[in-house]
């Protein structure tokens, strides 16, 4: 359990980092003092009840050319993240 544990924080922390480098490409003012408030531990997106059913050749095809997922800039519009 305590790898997985570590495995999801170091993924979530990987996806963090992404997030705000490309925030910050847009011009937008994230502050060093707010991310040191951001912690990678959350749970929200991990499902500890129940089966999930991935398509994985559907997922495969939505990674970028460097074989990551690309970041959500819908859900980063619903927060007032982006313009």
């Amino acid at each position: 359990m305590t790898l997985l544990t570590n495995a999801v924080v170091a993924w979530t922390t990987e996806y963090y980092s992404r997030a705000v480098l490309e925030l910050r490409s847009q011009g937008r003012d994230v502050p060093d003092e707010i991310l040191s408030h951001i912690s990678p531990g959350h749970s929200d997106n991990i499902n500890f009840f129940g089966v999930i059913n991935v398509d994985v050749e559907a997922e495969l095809a939505k990674l970028d050319t460097s074989g990551w997922r690309p970041l959500r800039p819908a859900q980063l519009r619903e927060l007032g993240l982006t313009p």
